[in-house]
């Protein structure tokens, strides 16, 4: 990335999980100037909340949470349902909530005028992206030229993690020397658990899969 992004201000879609953590980091790295912005939408656990402000905190950036909770209201999904399970046995899992990144970005960009951020970091990612479609790199690339045209501003949307795999994903993490950190003050668990989660959702096997994988790859480089 240009040294010329150092002097220039990034506003980090922020959730308190895994991937935005790791976001959080490497905008640190790379801009002069870092916000947050996370949304309440009704998420099954008010947790995930309370995770993203004491982290927002720990770091002393800026956080911004944003009243988001008509998506609970759109249609019923196992992530604003607290009743129903998870099932991720479809080509797209019943976790997936329609047009949450489309409006969550909408919202990060009218921020980010208001703010003067040119730059917008959203963890999406395609490797692992669950079968969500709005996790593509496709829609991200529309929504940037979309998010521009709308507000006549030429915004920038970052997707540091969109062709990483979740080892890789960790291996950011520790090149950017927050491995530990993102281990074990983030949720990334479907069911509230913070740090290594309850072991028994997708999130949490996807997670410790990819951990898992980056530990040995690193042992076996170091033996």
């Amino acid at each position: 990335m240009s040294d010329v992004l150092q002097n220039e201000k990034a506003l980090v879609v922020f959730s308190g999980g895994q991937d935005s953590t790791t976001c959080l980091f490497y905008a640190k790295a790379h801009f002069k100037e870092v916000e947050l912005v996370t949304f309440e939408y009704g998420q099954r656990h008010a947790q995930e909340i309370e995770v993203a402000k004491h982290i927002a905190q720990e770091q002393g950036l800026k956080h911004h949470v944003l009243d988001m909770s008509l998506l609970s209201q759109l249609s019923p999904n196992a992530l604003t349902s607290h009743d129903m399970p998870i099932d991720a046995s479809d080509d797209i899992p019943n976790t997936f909530v329609p047009a949450r990144n489309l409006l969550f970005l909408s919202f990060a960009g009218a921020l980010a005028y208001q703010i003067n951020a040119k730059h917008i970091i959203t963890g999406v990612c395609e490797t692992d992206f669950s079968g969500y479609p709005d996790c593509r790199d496709a829609f991200i690339k529309s929504m940037n030229v979309t998010m521009s045209l709308a507000m006549d501003r030429d915004f920038v949307i970052h997707t540091p993690l969109m062709w990483l795999n979740k080892k890789e994903t960790w291996a950011l993490s520790d090149s950017l020397g927050a491995l530990e950190y993102v281990r074990t003050k983030t949720l990334t668990c479907y069911n509230g658990v913070v740090a290594e989660g309850c072991g028994e959702c997708p999130a949490c096997h996807l997670r410790q899969q990819g951990l898992n994988a980056y530990l040995n790859e690193k042992g076996a480089m170091k033996s």
